[in-house]
Order: structure tokens, then C-alpha cells, then sequence
């Protein structure tokens, strides 16, 4: 059972407590967790990396979080803009936007948002338009919401850090929300999470599955609870088409 999870379970004990292999094993993951909250993003650094998807050069957008305390303490101020103003030159009326938010991992975001917004290019490949890429900083998940709206895009997709947690400090998530504007909840979005390889969901397979979910809120006019992940169905009718 160990070997087929990163989960704390099995453990070494030395009387009533654990072996101090594993109690210091505890604390480093505890520390990475509290780093990675705490991090903040490079934005430069993530910026360049994002121009090599061939998107455009990506603007930048902040919260109305002054810091990362505040961001941390005010989960609403999160979710709304300082000023979308840097929003003015980019086209309007995509068929999607990308918002690369640090969320609660920066880490995850410079780690993993570049390569894993070039694999969402390929999957889409070209069958929508896509709008330049907007980098977040001190972002909430409905702090798309706002950009989506102003960029009058039809789908969105927040690609955001998830919360760290002991096994995993560096996990992306992308919450794709259908007709964006002020208001939604996350009633509204379907989520791809646990998006780390090589430990977690691969970048290919999760620009698969989100390519899916777009092509059904672009059917249905509608995402969240109502639009289901059919990706999976889809590859087992086809593996047992193959045996059959």
C-alpha cells in the first residue's frame, strides 16, 4: 500500500510515537507546505516562459490584496480586481481566455503553468480562438471572472495553484467557467486538479480533458454541475472497441 500512494500511512513506530524518520519527514513537508503559501510569484520569469506558447505577450492583473498577508487573511479580496485598465489593449470576443493565477501555490505556477498552457494550445489545436494569456497575482479562483467579462471571452480557464498540502506543495488546478461574469460560483466551473507530473496528472492529459469539458460548455452554453467529464467514458468505449 505504501508504494502505490505518497500518503502518510504505514508508519515506522518507536513506542508511541513515530520513528523520528518520519517525524522529520513530517516537518519538511509541513515547512515546503508554508513556503509555497508564502511564496511570491516571479513574474517576469513566469511571463517569458508563457510568450513560447505563441498566445501573445501576457499582461499582468492584481488583486485588490495589497500583500500576501492580506491576501491571506481577506479571501475577498482575492476575488476582485485592483484594475482591469491593463486589460485595454487585448482583443475582446475569444472563444477562450487563460488566467495564470498564483493562487495558493506561486510554485506550482512558475513550476507548471507554461508547459502546461502549451499543452492546452496543442489540444485545442485551433479549433478555437484564444485570447492573450492574463498572469494574476494574489488571485482567487473568481477573480477570473472578473477578466472573463471584461475580455467578453465565451469560456475561461483559471489555471491557479492549489492549496499545499503535506505531500504535495506544487499542485495546479484549472477551473474552466462557461459565459464568465461577476456573481458565479463554484457551482458554476468544473475543475481538472492534482496537475504535477510526474507524481500527479500529466500536462497532455489534463489539456485533454479540459479540451473535452470546453467542447461541452461550448455545445451546452453552460459549465459546472450540469456538464459532465465524458473523456474517460470516451477512452474505455474505445479500448473496448479495440478488444472487441
Amino acid at each position: 500500500m505504501r508504494a502505490t500512494t505518497p500518503s502518510r500511512i504505514g508508519l515506522a513506530r518507536t513506542g508511541d510515537a513515530v520513528s523520528t524518520r518520519h517525524l522529520l519527514e513530517f516537518r519538511a513537508a509541513h515547512a515546503a507546505a508554508r513556503d509555497a503559501v508564502h511564496e511570491p510569484l516571479d513574474v517576469p520569469a513566469l511571463a517569458a516562459a508563457v510568450s513560447a506558447a505563441g498566445l501573445g505577450e501576457p499582461v499582468v492583473v492584481t488583486s485588490r490584496a495589497a500583500g500576501r498577508s492580506e491576501y491571506l487573511r481577506r479571501p475577498d479580496f482575492g476575488r476582485r480586481p485592483a484594475s482591469l485598465a491593463p486589460l485595454d489593449p487585448l482583443p475582446r470576443g475569444r472563444d477562450i481566455g487563460v488566467v495564470l493565477a498564483d493562487g495558493l501555490s506561486a510554485r506550482a505556477l512558475a513550476e507548471h503553468g507554461a508547459p502546461l498552457l502549451r499543452a492546452l494550445v496543442d489540444a485545442f489545436a485551433g479549433r478555437w480562438s484564444v485570447a492573450p494569456p492574463v498572469i494574476a497575482t494574489q488571485a482567487r479562483v473568481a477573480l477570473g471572472d472578473h477578466i472573463g467579462a471584461a475580455l467578453a471571452v465565451g469560456t475561461l480557464l483559471v489555471v491557479i495553484g492549489e492549496r499545499p498540502g503535506l505531500s504535495v506543495a506544487d499542485s495546479l488546478g484549472i477551473y474552466l467557467t462557461q459565459a464568465p461574469r461577476a456573481g458565479l460560483t463554484d457551482a458554476d466551473r468544473n475543475c481538472v486538479s492534482n496537475i504535477h507530473p510526474p507524481g500527479g496528472l500529466g500536462y497532455a492529459e489534463a489539456a485533454r480533458v479540459t479540451a473535452g469539458l470546453v467542447e461541452g460548455a461550448r455545445a451546452s452554453g453552460r459549465s459546472g454541475v450540469t456538464l459532465k467529464d465524458t473523456s474517460r467514458a470516451a477512452l474505455d468505449g474505445s479500448a473496448r472497441s479495440a478488444l472487441d
